[in-house]
């Protein structure tokens, strides 16, 4: 049972590491982050079609990473 657990922790790492990575950046360098993070700190930009889907994804995996790692802990 260990074994399952710990595979896919490690699946869904992976899969979280690379549905962050495909998302797109919101800021466009120091002067983004600066004007722009507070606007997308408090939902004013909205994500749409693959923005979305991999924004829902990312929360998913992280969610499920959590539980997993917990339930890792739990049976060792």
């Amino acid at each position: 049972m260990t074994g399952i657990v710990n595979i896919l922790l490690v699946i869904d790492a992976i899969v979280m590491i690379v549905l962050i990575l495909l998302q797109s950046g919101k800021s466009e360098g120091l002067s983004g982050a600066i004007s722009g993070g507070a606007e997308q700190l408090f939902g004013k930009q909205k994500a749409r079609g693959a923005d979305l889907v991999l924004h829902r994804g990312t929360v998913v995996t992280g969610v499920l990473f959590f539980v997993l790692a917990f339930l890792s802990g739990y049976i060792v």
